[in-house]
């Protein structure tokens, strides 16, 4: 029986955490067990009341005082996650946990350390929005590919499975949004086994509350480049 922690940052996501709760809930597959942390980042909405009123939907809840951003968030789950693997599953509805059955399939028969989801490799379906969004994964992808010799087609996307003892959480850096390609260079060098399964996007607007901006590029791009170059 493999143990996969699913981490959840959440920060002011009332209208969307009891809906991703029930559809995590909802995945039962043959020979896992999950253990899902929920991380409140400091929320100023109705986000902790939902939260205490349903603690069936969740193993552990963390309640950070102060908004630290998401990079502090994730820093919290992993620390409370004891799972033989860690699956980041943000709480906006943009990634359907239907396809964990999916990422977990490369585990269960290939003994895969780490497996990405990919938004652009035959997805059943993606939701059309941001161009520019499209071209910088795509520039980012291609930067990491080159960097550390590998085949991965969307580097960026949220669901990046990975065997827990391959990252050291208190060695973990940085905060912001690069967090991620510090994650992902860490893992990818330290697996011997990694996969890339097609996974559904239904990525929602700026009106909507997504966050990203442009100006995240170039701290992704350098935390890259350190990672793989630096040490």
């Amino acid at each position: 029986m493999a143990r996969l922690s699913v981490v959840v940052p959440a920060y002011n996501e009332a209208d969307t955490i009891l809906k991703i709760l029930f559809r995590v809930s909802e995945q039962k597959i043959e020979g896992v067990e999950f253990e899902v942390i929920v991380i409140d980042d400091g929320s100023t909405d109705h986000t902790p009341e939902l939260l205490a009123s349903n603690p069936d939907l969740y193993t552990h809840s963390v309640r950070m005082e102060v908004n630290g951003g998401k990079g502090a968030a994730v820093i919290a789950g992993l620390r409370k996650a004891t799972g033989d693997y860690v699956l980041f599953q943000d709480a906006d509805m943009e990634y359907d946990p239907s396809d964990y059955a999916a990422l977990l399939q490369p585990v269960q028969e290939f003994g895969a350390d780490l497996v990405m989801g990919s938004r652009v490799t035959a997805p059943r379906h993606v939701r059309v929005i941001y161009f520019w969004h499209k071209v910088g994964n795509r520039l980012i992808t291609l930067f990491f590919n080159i960097l550390n010799n590998t085949t991965f087609t969307d580097v960026y996307s949220c669901y990046l499975l990975y065997r827990r003892s391959l990252v050291d959480p208190e060695k973990i850096k940085s905060r912001g949004w690069e967090q991620h390609a510090e994650i992902l260079s860490i893992a990818s060098r330290e697996a011997k086994i990694s996969y890339e399964v097609p996974i559904s996007y239904h990525g929602r607007p700026y009106a909507e509350g997504k966050k990203i901006r442009s100006y995240h590029l170039f701290p992704v791009l350098w935390m890259i480049f350190r990672s793989r170059v630096l040490g």
